[in-house]
């Protein structure tokens, strides 16, 4: 654990691996410097002595020169590259790290809030206005956890590749009305407009479980991190000559540019999540299974924004492909892999 987090600053990783690359560089440098100098006084004693140059020098004397040198930008590389290896291993230490906090905290909440409730309902006689909104209240942090716990499973499951529901060849423009109305009350303060321009019915294959997942990360994140009094999302889609594309256009707090590729790795939360007018700081999960799903279907998730309090525009993008190409095979084995087929 010492190595993990050094008490001291010479037990740290990023010193030792400056001093292992400056103490090889040390090295070669002396070895070519040395060779030189020892080269040079035998060519004195050669033209000295009139000594045969070959008999001292042999030709592959330079080849053993060289074969070391080389020997050595392997292992100044090899250290790098363990280097690299240790900071992304660092860095996403820390990514669990915080989501392991985050995640709690989220848990811890809900349960203390409602143990909060039960006890108040067990101690004090109540008036059935009361009853009504504090159970509302209640079935808001029930709903807040299952959400949490079902993130968790759904990502074991894409990690797992065990999705376990049925793959289909249907409209995506069908699915997503589906999915709009079916969850019509969770979403009944955001306004949720579907815009198909072309009228195409945009057929390719879906694992029904994976793409709910997807629907359902996108307009959630439309509502949680939204300061608009009336909350919007507009769901565009798009044909283009060589792909569709499904845009989720939101009037949330935006995205900023740099945190535009960050936000869909596995436990990232952009810096703008921690505003105080937003409901939850998030788990770093949605987005991070929204990128994994897209790709599982070999489709392509972005995010475009305008800046800060300007909205976000997330992006599904869908290359075109005739049911007899190899692409789409091969989508359909992989997500036949673990489905059943409809």
């Amino acid at each position: 654990m010492q190595i993990l987090n050094p008490s001291r600053w010479y037990l740290h990783p990023v010193f030792i691996f400056g001093c292992s690359i400056f103490a090889l560089a040390v090295f070669l440098v002396l070895t070519v410097g040395l060779y030189m100098e020892i080269r040079s006084a035998l060519e004195i004693i050669i033209l000295k002595f009139h000594i045969d140059p070959h008999s001292i020098f042999p030709s592959k004397t330079g080849m053993t020169i060289l074969a070391l040198s080389l020997l050595i930008f392997v292992v100044m590389a090899g250290l790098f590259l363990a280097f690299i290896y240790y900071q992304k291993t660092m860095n996403l230490f820390r990514l669990q790290h915080n989501f392991i906090y985050n995640f709690t905290h989220e848990l811890k909440t809900p349960v203390t809030s409602l143990r909060i409730y039960l006890e108040t309902f067990i101690r004090h006689p109540m008036e059935p206005s009361d009853v009504k909104k504090y159970s509302e209240n209640m079935l808001k942090d029930v709903a807040r956890l299952t959400e949490n716990i079902d993130r968790i499973l759904n990502l074991a499951r894409i990690e797992s590749q065990n999705f376990g529901s049925k793959v289909t060849r249907d409209s995506l423009v069908t699915l997503v009305e589906e999915f709009c109305q079916k969850n019509a009350s969770m979403f009944r303060n955001l306004d949720i407009r579907i815009e198909n321009p072309s009228g195409g019915r945009f057929e390719y294959p879906v694992n029904l479980f994976l793409f709910e997942i997807l629907l359902m990360n996108i307009v959630s994140n439309a509502v949680k991190y939204n300061e608009s009094d009336a909350p919007e999302l507009t769901i565009e889609f798009k044909s283009f000559l060589q792909k569709v594309t499904i845009d989720f256009i939101d009037n949330g707090i935006g995205v900023d540019r740099g945190e535009a590729k960050k936000i869909f790795r596995k436990f990232y939360q952009a810096a703008d999540r921690d505003s105080a007018s937003c409901s939850t700081n998030g788990s770093g999960l949605g987005l991070y299974l929204v990128s994994s799903i897209a790709m599982i279907h070999g489709w392509r998730a972005s995010v475009t924004s305008e800046g800060k309090g300007k909205g976000a525009k997330f992006t599904i993008t869908i290359p075109r492909a005739s049911i007899a190409s190899v692409r789409e095979k091969k989508i359909w084995k992989r997500l036949k892999k673990s489905g059943f087929w409809s």
